[in-house]
């Protein structure tokens, strides 16, 4: 069963569940938990307060909303964000939820606590017939399965 819950450490701050808009939306919408500044050409790690759990053999994929790049000039660092299954409930982080933003303008742009950034959308994987994995569990937080 897949679902959003508050990382601990940000409980304080009241994050928002993640929703799809409609019944049509493929997306659950990521928000700020925080009023955050990027500066220009800044790449920023704006976190959401949130973690997913999901199956073995599930990902979230992480996009950016598609008025991000146009109304404010931001875009996501890495263009779509992957969270493992293993990353829920990890040491460093429990698997906290955050998005890597670039601002590609010449001014400030601020990021309102409760904005919109990104979309999460879960998704199955396959695997090769002979797969191997180097590893049975996850070593650390956020970008950190580095082999």
């Amino acid at each position: 069963m897949r679902k959003f819950e508050v990382v601990s450490s940000f409980k304080e701050f009241h994050p928002v569940l993640p929703k799809r808009a409609t019944e049509g939306s493929a997306g659950y919408d990521l928000s700020a938990v925080q009023d955050v500044t990027i500066d220009p050409k800044q790449i920023v790690l704006i976190p959401t307060g949130i973690k997913a759990y999901m199956g073995r053999e599930e990902a979230l994929f992480i996009f950016p909303r598609s008025s991000l790049a146009i109304k404010r000039g931001l875009m996501m660092s890495n263009s779509v964000g992957v969270i493992d299954s293993d990353y829920y409930g990890n040491p460093d982080n429990e698997g906290h939820i955050m998005v890597p933003l670039i601002n590609i303008t010449e001014q400030p742009v601020t990021i309102k606590k409760g904005e919109r950034i990104a979309q999460g959308i879960f998704m199955p994987f396959l695997k090769t017939s002979d797969d191997e994995v180097k590893s049975t569990e996850r070593t650390g937080g956020f970008g950190s399965s580095g082999h």
